[in-house]
C-alpha cells in the first residue's frame, strides 16, 4: 500500500522520507520550489556494461543527470539477465537501470556510429568499458568523440587500463580482488583465499568513476576541454585495503589472512549470543576496547601492559575473544545489544537481507524505498547513495525496456523520423 504523502506523484523518489519505505515527493503546485537537482543538465552517455560503468552511470542519474543508456539492438546489457528473475523480467537490472532512458544502437556499424557521434555532439560525458582499441575500430577514437564536442569527458573502465602488458586480458571485478590482495587477505587462516559473493571491485570502481567524472567535469567547467579518464577496476580496491604497500615497503610485512580478526584491534570478531544470532563487536578506538572488557565482567584485563594499543591487543585475540565470547554466549542478543549500548560499545547484529529491510535505523534514514514498476508493480530497491539537504537525489523510475526511448532521443538529436525508419531497417538501431 502506498502511504498517502506518497501518492500524488508515484515516479520521483527523494531522500525526503515520509513513512518507513516510502519517501515524500512535492505534490504538483510544489514541484515549482524544488530546489535543481545537482547533476541537471548533465547528459552522460552510458555504452557500458557488467558492472562499474553501468553503476557509476546510476550515481550520477540518482543526482540529476540526463543518462542515455546505449545498448545493441540485439545483445541487450548482459547484465539484464543476471542474477535473478521474476516472471521473465531482470530484478537488478531494474536498480542498475533507474534513472536511465534506454536506446538501441550498433556502434560497430558506420550508420550507427554516426548516430552516436551525434548524441556525443549534446553529451557532456560518455562512459564506456569496451576492450582497448574497440572504440578506435569502430572510427569512435577519443580524438573523434572530442573533435565532435571538445568538453567530452570520456570515461574508460577497463579492468586491467588503457595500456600495459595485460591492458588487452579480458578481466572482471573477481579478478581484481585477487590481485589487488583483497582475496589474499579474505577468510580463515587456514583456508584458502576468498573470493566475495558479489561485484566488490566493480562497486568500488563504479564510485571512483562517478568521482573522477565529477573531477573532469569541474576541470571542463574552467577552461572548457573535456579529457579521458582511464579507469582500471584493479586499482581503486587498492586504496581500500590500508597502508599494506607501505608498510611492505618500509618494513617486509605482508599482512595474513586472519578470518574475521584484525591485526590492528582486538576484540574484533563476531560472537554468537544464548539464542543463536550472531553479533559483530569493533574495537577499533581505546576506549571503546576498555568499555567493552568492562561490559562483559573482564575489566581487569584493562589494566595489562599489552592493553594499551590496538596492535598488540591484537597479539592477544585468543583471550580476549574467549572473554567476550563467554559473556554474549551467555545471554540473548537483545540483552546484549542492549547493554552494550548502554555502556556506548559498538556492536551490531549480523544481517541477511531480511534484517537491513526490517531494521527501524535503514527506515529511519530512507535507504530502502519502494518505487513503482511498469514491469513488477511496487518494488523495493536501495535508495540513492547519500542525503543532501538543499538539493536531495531522486529515483525518477526503474531500469526501463530495451531500447525504450530510441526513437525519443534521437528525434531530440535532430533525426527525423525517416531516418529513424532507414536506421531501423538497417537495424543499426
Amino acid at each position: 500500500m502506498i502511504c498517502d504523502l506518497c501518492a500524488p506523484s508515484r515516479r520521483i523518489w527523494s531522500r525526503r522520507q515520509s513513512c518507513d519505505y516510502h519517501v515524500s515527493v512535492p505534490d504538483r503546485e510544489d514541484l515549482r520550489t524544488v530546489p535543481q537537482a545537482p547533476l541537471e543538465g548533465v547528459r552522460v552517455l552510458d555504452v557500458s556494461t557488467l558492472f562499474a560503468g553501468p553503476l557509476a552511470a546510476t550515481f550520477l542519474g540518482d543526482f540529476g543527470a540526463d543518462v542515455i543508456k546505449v545498448e545493441h539492438p540485439i545483445r541487450p546489457d548482459a547484465s539484464r539477465g543476471h542474477g535473478p528473475q521474476k516472471d521473465g523480467v531482470n530484478l537488478w537490472w531494474k536498480t542498475l537501470g533507474r534513472n536511465k532512458r534506454t536506446v538501441t544502437i550498433d556502434l560497430s556499424d558506420p550508420a550507427g556510429a554516426e548516430v552516436l557521434l551525434r548524441l556525443v555532439a549534446d553529451a557532456d560525458v560518455m562512459i564506456e568499458n569496451f576492450r582497448p582499441g574497440t572504440l578506435e575500430r569502430w572510427g569512435l577514437s577519443p580524438e573523434r568523440l572530442q573533435k565532435a564536442n571538445p568538453r567530452l569527458v570520456l570515461a574508460r573502465v577497463t579492468a586491467f587500463g588503457q595500456f600495459g602488458p595485460y591492458s588487452a586480458r579480458p578481466g572482471f571485478g573477481s579478478l581484481a580482488e585477487a590481485m589487488s590482495g583483497f582475496a589474499a587477505l579474505t577468510g580463515d587462516p587456514d583456508g584458502p583465499p576468498t573470493l566475495p559473493p558479489f561485484g566488490l571491485a566493480d562497486g568500488i570502481a563504479a564510485l571512483a568513476t562517478a568521482y573522477a567524472v565529477m573531477a573532469a567535469l569541474r576541470s571542463a567547467e574552467s577552461d572548457g576541454h573535456g579529457q579521458v579518464v582511464d579507469m582500471a577496476i584493479i586499482e581503486p580496491i587498492l586504496m581500500l585495503l590500508g597502508g599494506q604497500i607501505t608498510a611492505w615497503d618500509q618494513l617486509g610485512m605482508v599482512q595474513p589472512r586472519t578470518g574475521n580478526r584484525s591485526v590492528n584491534n582486538a576484540p574484533r570478531n563476531v560472537y554468537r549470543s544464548r539464542d543463536g544470532v550472531w553479533l559483530a563487536v569493533s574495537t577499533s578506538s581505546q576506549s571503546i576496547a576498555e568499555r567493552v572488557m568492562t561490559v562483559v565482567g573482564r575489566a581487569e584485563l584493562i589494566e595489562e601492559p599489552w592493553f594499551r594499543s590496538g596492535h598488540e591487543r591484537a597479539l592477544h585475540a585468543d583471550e580476549l575473544d574467549e572473554a567476550v565470547q563467554s559473556w554474549i554466549g551467555a545471554h540473548d542478543a537483545d540483552e546484549v545489544v542492549a547493554v552494550f549500548e548502554a555502556a556506548s560499545a559498538a556492536i551490531a547484529p549480523v544481517y541477511d537481507v531480511r534484517g537491513v529491510v526490517e531494521d527501524p535505523q535503514y527506515q529511519a534514514l530512507g535507504t530502502i524505498v519502494r518505487v513503482e514498476d511498469d514491469d513488477l508493480g511496487d518494488v523495493a530497491m536501495q535508495n540513492v547513495l547519500f542525503r543532501l539537504s538543499r538539493t536531495p537525489g531522486s529515483i525518477r523510475w526503474t531500469g526501463r525496456r530495451h531500447g525504450a526511448d530510441t526513437d525519443e532521443v534521437l528525434r531530440d538529436a535532430g533525426l527525423s523520423d525517416a531516418e529513424i525508419a532507414r536506421l531501423k531497417t538497417r537495424r543499426a538501431v
